[in-house]
Protein backbone atom coordinates (compact mmCIF):
# COMPACT_ATOMS: atom_id res chain seq x y z
CA UNK A 1 0.00 0.00 0.00
CA UNK A 2 1.30 3.47 -0.87
CA UNK A 3 2.15 5.80 2.02
CA UNK A 4 -0.40 8.45 2.89
CA UNK A 5 -0.01 11.53 0.72
CA UNK A 6 -0.52 14.78 2.58
CA UNK A 7 -1.23 18.03 0.72
CA UNK A 8 1.81 20.03 -0.31
CA UNK A 9 2.49 23.51 -1.64
CA UNK A 10 5.16 24.57 -4.08
CA UNK A 11 8.20 26.44 -2.87
CA UNK A 12 7.08 29.14 -5.29
CA UNK A 13 3.98 29.75 -3.18
CA UNK A 14 6.03 30.05 0.01
CA UNK A 15 8.62 32.28 -1.67
CA UNK A 16 5.86 34.59 -2.95
CA UNK A 17 4.34 34.79 0.54
CA UNK A 18 7.71 35.64 2.08
CA UNK A 19 8.29 38.31 -0.55
CA UNK A 20 4.88 39.83 0.21
CA UNK A 21 5.75 39.70 3.92
CA UNK A 22 8.92 41.67 3.14
CA UNK A 23 11.12 38.84 4.35
CA UNK A 24 14.32 38.74 2.30
CA UNK A 25 15.64 35.34 1.20
CA UNK A 26 19.01 36.59 2.47
CA UNK A 27 17.65 37.16 5.99
CA UNK A 28 19.16 33.90 7.14
CA UNK A 29 18.71 34.60 10.84
CA UNK A 30 14.95 35.17 10.57
CA UNK A 31 14.37 32.27 8.20
CA UNK A 32 16.26 29.88 10.44
CA UNK A 33 14.41 31.26 13.46
CA UNK A 34 11.08 30.28 11.88
CA UNK A 35 12.41 26.85 10.90
CA UNK A 36 13.16 27.31 7.21
CA UNK A 37 16.46 26.48 5.55
CA UNK A 38 17.02 29.46 3.18
CA UNK A 39 18.58 27.22 0.52
CA UNK A 40 15.22 25.54 -0.04
CA UNK A 41 13.79 28.74 -1.50
CA UNK A 42 16.05 28.30 -4.51
CA UNK A 43 14.80 24.76 -5.15
CA UNK A 44 12.08 25.60 -7.63
CA UNK A 45 10.59 22.10 -7.70
CA UNK A 46 10.69 21.47 -3.95
CA UNK A 47 7.44 21.04 -2.01
CA UNK A 48 6.43 21.84 1.55
CA UNK A 49 3.85 19.92 3.57
CA UNK A 50 0.87 21.34 5.44
CA UNK A 51 2.24 20.82 8.96
CA UNK A 52 5.58 22.42 8.13
CA UNK A 53 4.02 25.33 6.24
CA UNK A 54 1.66 25.98 9.16
CA UNK A 55 4.54 25.89 11.66
CA UNK A 56 6.52 28.39 9.58
CA UNK A 57 3.46 30.64 9.28
CA UNK A 58 2.91 30.60 13.06
CA UNK A 59 6.56 31.31 13.82
CA UNK A 60 6.68 34.11 11.26
CA UNK A 61 3.50 35.72 12.62
CA UNK A 62 5.02 35.66 16.10
CA UNK A 63 8.37 37.06 14.92
CA UNK A 64 6.69 39.89 12.99
CA UNK A 65 3.94 40.46 15.60
CA UNK A 66 1.48 40.41 12.73
CA UNK A 67 -0.99 37.57 12.24
CA UNK A 68 -1.36 38.61 8.58
CA UNK A 69 2.40 38.81 7.91
CA UNK A 70 2.68 42.47 6.83
CA UNK A 71 0.24 41.93 3.99
CA UNK A 72 -1.88 44.93 5.00
CA UNK A 73 -0.84 48.54 5.65
CA UNK A 74 -1.72 48.10 9.32
CA UNK A 75 -0.62 45.05 11.32
CA UNK A 76 -3.01 42.47 12.77
CA UNK A 77 -1.36 42.20 16.18
CA UNK A 78 -1.21 39.00 18.21
CA UNK A 79 -4.70 38.22 19.51
CA UNK A 80 -6.61 39.63 16.54
CA UNK A 81 -7.88 36.20 15.46
CA UNK A 82 -8.75 35.25 19.04
CA UNK A 83 -10.92 38.30 19.68
CA UNK A 84 -12.54 38.01 16.27
CA UNK A 85 -13.60 34.45 17.10
CA UNK A 86 -14.83 35.48 20.56
CA UNK A 87 -17.02 38.15 19.00
CA UNK A 88 -18.64 35.63 16.66
CA UNK A 89 -19.08 32.53 18.82
CA UNK A 90 -22.38 33.42 20.46
CA UNK A 91 -24.05 34.33 17.15
CA UNK A 92 -27.18 32.36 16.31
CA UNK A 93 -26.00 31.29 12.87
CA UNK A 94 -23.52 32.04 10.11
CA UNK A 95 -25.58 34.95 8.79
CA UNK A 96 -25.47 36.75 12.15
CA UNK A 97 -21.76 35.97 12.58
CA UNK A 98 -20.99 37.37 9.15
CA UNK A 99 -22.97 40.55 9.79
CA UNK A 100 -20.95 41.05 12.97
CA UNK A 101 -17.66 40.40 11.22
CA UNK A 102 -18.37 42.77 8.34
CA UNK A 103 -19.51 45.46 10.80
CA UNK A 104 -16.30 45.05 12.81
CA UNK A 105 -14.18 45.29 9.67
CA UNK A 106 -15.84 48.61 8.78
CA UNK A 107 -15.25 49.88 12.31
CA UNK A 108 -11.55 49.04 12.18
CA UNK A 109 -10.76 50.22 8.65
CA UNK A 110 -12.23 52.91 6.44
CA UNK A 111 -10.30 52.02 3.31
CA UNK A 112 -10.76 48.25 3.27
CA UNK A 113 -13.46 46.03 4.72
CA UNK A 114 -15.57 42.95 4.11
CA UNK A 115 -19.13 42.96 2.83
CA UNK A 116 -21.79 40.25 2.69
CA UNK A 117 -23.79 40.35 -0.52
CA UNK A 118 -26.69 37.86 -0.35
CA UNK A 119 -28.11 36.74 -3.67
CA UNK A 120 -30.56 34.00 -4.68
CA UNK A 121 -27.78 32.28 -6.61
CA UNK A 122 -24.96 32.68 -4.10
CA UNK A 123 -23.92 34.43 -0.91
CA UNK A 124 -20.86 36.50 -1.70
CA UNK A 125 -18.34 37.51 0.97
CA UNK A 126 -16.28 40.19 -0.73
CA UNK A 127 -13.37 42.49 0.02
CA UNK A 128 -14.58 46.03 -0.58
CA UNK A 129 -12.79 49.36 -0.75
CA UNK A 130 -13.27 52.95 -1.81
CA UNK A 131 -9.92 52.70 -3.57
CA UNK A 132 -8.89 51.03 -6.83
CA UNK A 133 -6.85 48.88 -6.79
CA UNK A 134 -7.36 47.45 -3.32
CA UNK A 135 -5.07 49.13 -0.75
CA UNK A 136 -3.33 45.88 0.17
CA UNK A 137 -0.87 43.49 -1.41
CA UNK A 138 -2.32 40.92 -3.82
CA UNK A 139 -1.35 38.07 -1.49
CA UNK A 140 -3.46 39.73 1.21
CA UNK A 141 -6.60 38.79 -0.74
CA UNK A 142 -5.64 35.13 -0.55
CA UNK A 143 -4.81 35.15 3.16
CA UNK A 144 -7.86 37.21 4.17
CA UNK A 145 -10.31 35.05 2.24
CA UNK A 146 -8.57 31.95 3.60
CA UNK A 147 -8.94 33.21 7.17
CA UNK A 148 -12.60 34.09 6.60
CA UNK A 149 -13.39 30.71 5.08
CA UNK A 150 -11.41 28.89 7.77
CA UNK A 151 -12.96 30.67 10.74
CA UNK A 152 -16.51 30.35 9.39
CA UNK A 153 -15.95 26.65 8.69
CA UNK A 154 -14.64 26.10 12.21
CA UNK A 155 -17.55 27.99 13.77
CA UNK A 156 -20.14 25.71 12.16
CA UNK A 157 -18.10 22.53 12.60
CA UNK A 158 -17.71 21.68 8.92
CA UNK A 159 -15.61 22.87 6.02
CA UNK A 160 -17.87 25.08 3.95
CA UNK A 161 -17.99 24.12 0.26
CA UNK A 162 -17.44 27.01 -2.12
CA UNK A 163 -19.12 27.70 -5.44
CA UNK A 164 -16.07 29.69 -6.50
CA UNK A 165 -13.28 31.96 -5.27
CA UNK A 166 -12.41 35.21 -7.07
CA UNK A 167 -9.18 37.21 -6.95
CA UNK A 168 -8.47 40.52 -8.67
CA UNK A 169 -4.81 39.72 -9.34
CA UNK A 170 -3.42 37.86 -12.36
CA UNK A 171 -2.96 34.11 -12.31
CA UNK A 172 0.38 33.34 -10.59
CA UNK A 173 2.87 30.69 -11.66
CA UNK A 174 1.85 28.59 -8.63
CA UNK A 175 -1.88 28.66 -9.43
CA UNK A 176 -2.14 24.88 -9.18
CA UNK A 177 -1.45 25.19 -5.42
CA UNK A 178 -4.92 26.65 -4.95
CA UNK A 179 -6.31 23.19 -5.68
CA UNK A 180 -5.16 22.19 -2.19
CA UNK A 181 -6.24 25.45 -0.54
CA UNK A 182 -9.87 26.02 -1.54
CA UNK A 183 -12.77 23.55 -1.88
CA UNK A 184 -13.99 25.26 -5.05
CA UNK A 185 -12.69 26.59 -8.38
CA UNK A 186 -10.45 29.68 -8.26
CA UNK A 187 -10.63 32.52 -10.80
CA UNK A 188 -8.16 35.35 -11.37
CA UNK A 189 -8.40 38.84 -12.92
CA UNK A 190 -11.90 39.27 -11.48
CA UNK A 191 -13.58 42.58 -10.66
CA UNK A 192 -13.78 41.83 -6.93
CA UNK A 193 -12.07 39.43 -4.51
CA UNK A 194 -14.76 37.22 -3.00
CA UNK A 195 -15.91 33.85 -1.70
CA UNK A 196 -19.15 32.48 -3.19
CA UNK A 197 -21.26 30.12 -1.04
CA UNK A 198 -24.64 28.47 -1.35
CA UNK A 199 -27.15 30.87 0.33
CA UNK A 200 -28.63 28.17 2.58
CA UNK A 201 -25.26 27.74 4.31
CA UNK A 202 -25.82 31.09 6.02
CA UNK A 203 -28.48 29.43 8.20
CA UNK A 204 -26.04 26.91 9.70
CA UNK A 205 -25.91 27.25 13.51
CA UNK A 206 -22.72 28.21 15.34
CA UNK A 207 -21.45 25.11 17.19
CA UNK A 208 -18.23 26.19 18.90
CA UNK A 209 -17.56 27.43 22.42
CA UNK A 210 -14.70 29.13 24.25
CA UNK A 211 -13.25 25.84 25.50
CA UNK A 212 -12.56 24.77 21.91
CA UNK A 213 -10.99 28.05 20.87
CA UNK A 214 -7.51 27.59 22.36
CA UNK A 215 -6.76 24.42 20.42
CA UNK A 216 -7.97 26.04 17.20
CA UNK A 217 -5.69 29.04 17.78
CA UNK A 218 -2.68 26.92 18.73
CA UNK A 219 -2.94 24.92 15.51
CA UNK A 220 -3.77 27.84 13.23
CA UNK A 221 -3.51 27.97 10.32
CA UNK A 222 -3.26 24.17 9.97
CA UNK A 223 -6.91 23.39 10.72
CA UNK A 224 -8.26 25.68 8.04
CA UNK A 225 -5.50 26.27 5.51
CA UNK A 226 -5.76 23.10 3.43
CA UNK A 227 -8.70 21.32 1.85
CA UNK A 228 -9.80 18.36 4.00
CA UNK A 229 -10.14 14.79 2.86
CA UNK A 230 -13.93 14.81 2.73
CA UNK A 231 -14.31 17.98 0.65
CA UNK A 232 -11.76 17.41 -2.05
CA UNK A 233 -12.47 18.60 -5.55
CA UNK A 234 -12.19 16.20 -8.42
CA UNK A 235 -8.47 16.82 -8.92
CA UNK A 236 -7.70 15.77 -5.35
CA UNK A 237 -10.19 12.89 -5.48
CA UNK A 238 -8.31 11.73 -8.55
CA UNK A 239 -5.05 11.84 -6.59
CA UNK A 240 -6.64 9.66 -3.90
CA UNK A 241 -7.71 7.17 -6.58
CA UNK A 242 -4.20 7.12 -8.03
CA UNK A 243 -2.78 6.41 -4.55
CA UNK A 244 -5.16 3.46 -4.08
CA UNK A 245 -4.36 2.17 -7.55
CA UNK A 246 -0.57 2.04 -7.14
CA UNK A 247 1.44 0.32 -8.46
CA UNK A 248 -1.08 -0.56 -11.17
CA UNK A 249 -1.36 1.82 -14.14
CA UNK A 250 -4.33 4.17 -14.31
CA UNK A 251 -6.11 5.58 -17.34
CA UNK A 252 -8.63 8.38 -17.62
CA UNK A 253 -11.28 5.77 -18.36
CA UNK A 254 -10.52 3.65 -15.28
CA UNK A 255 -10.37 6.77 -13.10
CA UNK A 256 -13.68 8.05 -14.44
CA UNK A 257 -15.35 4.73 -13.68
CA UNK A 258 -13.95 4.70 -10.13
CA UNK A 259 -15.07 8.30 -9.54
CA UNK A 260 -18.55 7.59 -10.96
CA UNK A 261 -18.36 10.06 -13.84
CA UNK A 262 -17.97 9.66 -17.58
CA UNK A 263 -14.53 10.13 -19.12
CA UNK A 264 -15.80 13.25 -20.90
CA UNK A 265 -17.10 14.68 -17.61
CA UNK A 266 -13.79 13.86 -15.92
CA UNK A 267 -11.83 15.81 -18.52
CA UNK A 268 -14.29 18.71 -18.50
CA UNK A 269 -14.37 19.08 -14.73
CA UNK A 270 -10.60 18.84 -14.45
CA UNK A 271 -10.33 21.56 -17.10
CA UNK A 272 -12.75 23.69 -15.05
CA UNK A 273 -10.35 23.28 -12.12
CA UNK A 274 -7.45 24.43 -14.30
CA UNK A 275 -5.79 21.05 -14.65
CA UNK A 276 -5.92 17.80 -16.65
CA UNK A 277 -5.73 14.06 -16.09
CA UNK A 278 -2.10 13.86 -17.19
CA UNK A 279 -1.10 16.86 -15.11
CA UNK A 280 -2.74 15.47 -11.96
CA UNK A 281 -1.08 12.11 -12.59
CA UNK A 282 2.34 13.68 -13.13
CA UNK A 283 2.07 15.94 -10.07
CA UNK A 284 0.86 13.03 -7.94
CA UNK A 285 3.78 10.80 -8.92
CA UNK A 286 6.19 13.71 -8.44
CA UNK A 287 4.94 14.36 -4.89
CA UNK A 288 5.04 10.66 -4.06
CA UNK A 289 8.57 10.34 -5.42
CA UNK A 290 9.78 13.35 -3.44
CA UNK A 291 8.28 12.02 -0.23
CA UNK A 292 9.63 8.50 -0.72
CA UNK A 293 13.12 9.75 -1.54
CA UNK A 294 13.31 12.06 1.46
CA UNK A 295 11.48 9.98 4.06
CA UNK A 296 12.85 6.51 3.46
CA UNK A 297 15.78 4.49 2.20
CA UNK A 298 14.11 2.27 -0.38
CA UNK A 299 16.15 1.54 -3.50
CA UNK A 300 15.32 3.79 -6.42
CA UNK A 301 14.26 0.87 -8.60
CA UNK A 302 11.76 -0.15 -5.87
CA UNK A 303 10.34 3.39 -5.76
CA UNK A 304 10.05 3.36 -9.54
CA UNK A 305 8.07 0.12 -9.42
CA UNK A 306 5.81 1.34 -6.60
CA UNK A 307 4.94 4.44 -8.61
CA UNK A 308 3.90 2.36 -11.60
CA UNK A 309 6.74 3.17 -13.99
CA UNK A 310 7.47 0.44 -16.49
CA UNK A 311 11.22 0.86 -16.02
CA UNK A 312 13.72 2.64 -13.79
CA UNK A 313 14.96 4.53 -16.85
CA UNK A 314 11.51 6.02 -17.50
CA UNK A 315 11.31 7.04 -13.83
CA UNK A 316 14.70 8.76 -14.13
CA UNK A 317 13.54 10.67 -17.22
CA UNK A 318 10.32 11.78 -15.53
CA UNK A 319 12.07 12.79 -12.33
CA UNK A 320 14.67 14.83 -14.19
CA UNK A 321 11.82 16.60 -15.98
CA UNK A 322 10.18 17.43 -12.62
CA UNK A 323 13.25 18.58 -10.70
CA UNK A 324 16.22 18.88 -13.05
CA UNK A 325 18.00 16.16 -11.01
CA UNK A 326 18.19 12.39 -11.07
CA UNK A 327 16.54 10.61 -8.11
CA UNK A 328 19.96 9.62 -6.78
CA UNK A 329 21.33 13.16 -6.96
CA UNK A 330 18.21 14.53 -5.30
CA UNK A 331 18.45 12.04 -2.44
CA UNK A 332 22.19 12.59 -2.11
CA UNK A 333 21.75 16.35 -1.82
CA UNK A 334 19.59 15.77 1.26
CA UNK A 335 16.76 17.92 -0.12
CA UNK A 336 13.78 18.14 2.22
CA UNK A 337 10.35 18.63 0.76
CA UNK A 338 7.89 17.77 3.49
CA UNK A 339 7.73 16.25 6.90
Amino acid sequence: MAPALTPTLSMGYLAALLQAAEVSPTDTALLQKVGLDPTRLTQADARIGEAEFSAIYRALAFALDDEMLRLFPRAFRHGALKFTCLALMDAKNLMVALHRWTYMSRMLRDDLHMVLLPDPASARIAIASTQTPLPCKPFAQDMLLKVVHGVLSWLVGQRLPLIRVDFTFAQPSFASDYLALYPGPVFFNQAQAALHLEPELLQLPIRRNKHELNEFLLRAPEDWLFVGEHEKRLGLRLRAYLAERLPLPATAESAAEALHVSARTLHRRLADEGTSFQRVKDEFRRDMALQMLTRGHEPINAISAQLGFDSTASFHRAFRGWTGDTPGAFRGAGATTTR
